[in-house]
C-alpha cells in the first residue's frame, strides 16, 4: 500500500483542499467540465479525509467552470506570446500547466506560501517548464525569482478574498510594475454572494477566513492601479458549460443569469496592462 503524504497546513492554506476536491470530483463526473485526472491522483496521495469537507455539487461545477475559463485565458495568451512567463498566484495544488500545455518556450511559476510550495514538490508530477516558488504574495521578495522582462500572464483562482484590501491593491501595483506588460485574470464575486457563502455548510468555513469584500463594479481594480484596463468580464451563469450542470442546478443557474446582480455572483475578470491609449498597440 502506498504511504500517503501528510501536510501541515494553516487554516488558510488548507482551503486549497476544497478546490482540489472540486476538481477531483468533477474528473469522475458523468459529464466532466474540466476533466483533470491529476486532481484525483493528488487527492489519493494525501493523508486527509476529504469527505468531511462536504463539497456540494454547486461548488464542484463552479470550481471546474472557473478553472476551465482561467485555463482558456492563459492558453490564449501564451499561444500568441510564446516568450511569455506565466505566474499562477496562490496556485495551491493545481496542476494547471498540464491542462494548458503551453509552448516549450514559456516559463511557468506556481507561487504560494512555503508549506504549499513544498507540498507541490511532493504531490504533483514534475514539469520541465514549471517551478514552484514559496513565499507570501504580500512580500515582494518572491518576485526576484521571476523574470520581469517578458510578457506576463498572471492568473489567480480563489486567491483574492484571503488578502486584505490594501494588500490586493499593493500586489496589483507591484505586479504591473515588475512585469510592465501582460494580462491579469482572476475569478471575482459579487457582494450578494457573501451571505450565501457564509450560510452554506460547504463554504462557511472558508468564508470565515476571508479578509476582503467582493466588489460589484469590474472597473474598480482600474482605480487601484491605473495601468490596468478591463478587457473582459465573463459571467459563469452565461457560459456554455452550464449545459453540463445537473438539471436542477442548470435551471437555477439559468434563472440567476436573468438577473443583472445574480449573473455577476461568479465571474472571470481579465485585465490588460499597461492600459492601452488611443492609437497605441497592446502587448
Amino acid at each position: 500500500m502506498e504511504t500517503k503524504v501528510r501536510t501541515a497546513f494553516s487554516p488558510v492554506e488548507a482551503t486549497l483542499y476544497e478546490t482540489l476536491a472540486g476538481r477531483a470530483l468533477d474528473s469522475v463526473a458523468r459529464r466532466p467540465i474540466l476533466g483533470d485526472p491529476t486532481a484525483l491522483e493528488t487527492v489519493r496521495k494525501i493523508d486527509f479525509d476529504f469527505r468531511r469537507l462536504r463539497v456540494g455539487t454547486s461548488v464542484v461545477v463552479q470550481v471546474a467552470t472557473r478553472a476551465r475559463h482561467l485555463d482558456a485565458a492563459v492558453r490564449d495568451f501564451v499561444t500568441t506570446r510564446p516568450d511569455a512567463v506565466v505566474v499562477d498566484l496562490g496556485a495551491g495544488l493545481d496542476a494547471r500547466i498540464f491542462r494548458v500545455l503551453p509552448p516549450a518556450s514559456v516559463a511557468w511559476f506556481d507561487v504560494d506560501l512555503p508549506a504549499v510550495a513544498e507540498a507541490r514538490e511532493r504531490l504533483l508530477p514534475g514539469h520541465p517548464q514549471a517551478r514552484a516558488v514559496g513565499g507570501s504574495l504580500t512580500d515582494p521578495a518572491w518576485l526576484e525569482e521571476v523574470p520581469g522582462d517578458r510578457p506576463a500572464m498572471l492568473v489567480a483562482d480563489g486567491l483574492l478574498p484571503f488578502l486584505a484590501q490594501d494588500e490586493i491593491e499593493t500586489l496589483f501595483r507591484r505586479l504591473t510594475g515588475h512585469f510592465g506588460r501582460g494580462e491579469l485574470a482572476f475569478n471575482g464575486y459579487h457582494p450578494s454572494l457573501v451571505g450565501l457563502a457564509r450560510w452554506s455548510p460547504s463554504t462557511r468555513g472558508i468564508a470565515a477566513l476571508t479578509r476582503s469584500a467582493p466588489f460589484a463594479d469590474p472597473h474598480e481594480p482600474e482605480h487601484w492601479d491605473p495601468r490596468l484596463r478591463l478587457v473582459e468580464e465573463t459571467s459563469l451563469a452565461h457560459v456554455p458549460e452550464v449545459a453540463l450542470f445537473p438539471p436542477v442546478l442548470r435551471a437555477a443557474t439559468r434563472l440567476a443569469g436573468r438577473s443583472a446582480v445574480l449573473s455577476r455572483s461568479a465571474r472571470i475578470l481579465r485585465y490588460r496592462f499597461p492600459a492601452s491609449r488611443p492609437g497605441s498597440r497592446t502587448p
